[in-house]
């Protein structure tokens, strides 16, 4: 357990954080510097085809210790960290939790009755932050995970697997992970993201998403002679906001229930910029939510003049028509977590992963659990107990796939 705990500490102290205004890739040179470190320890702990493209992306290869061809899987993790708060956590505490309120620090404290869940981690270790940070969890533990995967697989050579391909992508938490995944290249069947949540979780099924910005022009005079001239870009974005339903919000909603979410509004009685992002499991939803903002711009074009723009890009698909016909795959990992005592939780991602832009770019990718809890955030915590069980589930997989009849 030491181990892998102290390798997650070393990546979390390492500024990741990605920045969607950057048009370099990855988007920090933290980023990069995260990566060169790891083609460093793979090295180190034996694998081979090690490198960092010029883009930032890590590839490596475990080869087979079996004399029969079975499925190559690819275990894939990201760098970044949410751009949502600093991303450079070098004080994290660690406590043995046994219940009620954890004080983060002064001015801020995890509550059990904002979250719950809590009450189920009681005797757990629990590494949370000092307040001030995001952990990082979200998702260097998935890359600790599988490195302390292919280093046990690598010490312990009786355990039995095919050819395993690893990869960690920049930029995920801007939506540009996959953007230059070198598939072909990675040469995997299949291949699972190590990106969920708590213990069990198993995905295969995630949002549609969408981003918009909309500009709006508009006119502004001295407050004093403004009557019949004067239009408040500020009001008209208001406007905007209260055209939309107010139940499809991400704070109403749950399950397979899409949203439009506010991301950021900037501006003044001249000009506004609003960015939104639009979320929904199902196609026809997916579209009506996209039109219906698209025919509110229209709406007040045609009431102020021509004055807003809009502009609509889709982001990542559902990728469930992708996995659907290889259900194998979620088998294989669903078998694997009920050998080591682990109960599948199979839900789908109220997000996205790489594995969504990868499955459609001809790479099958579900999601598995890291074990960590309130991502994007300075509440964000993984128990250490949740951490070594994934990387057993990463062995158990291998080695369940390693008993396939020949490939």
């Amino acid at each position: 357990m030491d181990k892998i705990v102290e390798r997650f500490k070393r990546y979390i102290a390492i500024d990741t954080k990605s920045d969607e205004n950057s048009k370099t890739c990855p988007s920090t040179p933290g980023q990069s510097e995260l990566g060169a470190l790891l083609v460093e320890e793979l090295r180190e702990i034996g694998l081979s085809d090690v490198r960092q493209d010029e883009n930032g992306y890590v590839y490596a290869t475990l080869k087979s210790n079996i004399d029969k061809k079975v499925p190559t899987i690819g275990f894939i993790a990201h760098l970044d960290t949410s751009p949502d708060l600093d991303g450079k956590c070098t004080n994290p505490q660690i406590i043995k939790y046994e219940g009620g309120d954890i004080k983060l620090n002064d001015q801020y404290t995890m509550t059990v009755k904002e979250f719950p869940f809590l009450n189920e981690l009681i005797g757990e270790e629990l590494m949370l932050t000092d307040g001030t940070t995001l952990l990082g969890a979200d998702d260097k533990a998935g890359i600790a995970e599988i490195i302390d995967a292919m280093e046990y697989l690598i010490q312990n050579p009786d355990v039995k697997h095919g050819d395993i391909k690893i990869g960690f992508t920049p930029d995920e938490e801007i939506g540009r992970g996959a953007d230059l995944f070198d598939v072909e290249g990675f040469d995997a069947d299949f291949a699972y993201t190590l990106d969920g949540g708590p213990l069990g979780e198993l995905e295969y099924e995630n949002f549609n998403a969408a981003s918009v910005k909309i500009e709006i022009q508009g006119k502004n005079v001295h407050p004093g002679t403004a009557k019949n001239i004067m239009m408040n870009s500020l009001l008209i974005a208001m406007e905007i906001e209260g055209m939309l339903p107010r139940n499809e919000k991400p704070e109403y909603t749950e399950g397979y229930e899409g949203f439009y979410l506010l991301n950021e509004i900037t501006g003044n009685v001249d000009h506004s910029v609003m960015n939104y992002i639009i979320r929904d499991h199902f196609m026809d939803k997916f579209e009506e939510k996209k039109n219906h903002i698209k025919n509110v711009v229209d709406f007040l074009n045609n009431k102020y003049g021509n004055i807003i723009t809009i502009e609509i890009k889709d982001s990542y698909y559902n990728m469930k028509e992708k996995i659907e016909p290889h259900m194998e795959i979620v088998e294989l990992a669903k078998e694997s977590m009920m050998e080591l005592g682990i109960e599948p939780i199979i839900s789908p991602i109220r997000g996205g992963t790489d594995g969504a832009r990868l499955s459609y770019m001809g790479l099958p990718c579900p999601n598995i659990f890291t074990g960590g809890y309130n991502y994007h955030g300075r509440y964000e915590f993984i128990p250490l107990e949740s951490m070594k069980k994934a990387s057993q589930l990463i062995v158990k997989i291998l080695e369940n796939n390693a008993k396939k009849e020949v490939y």
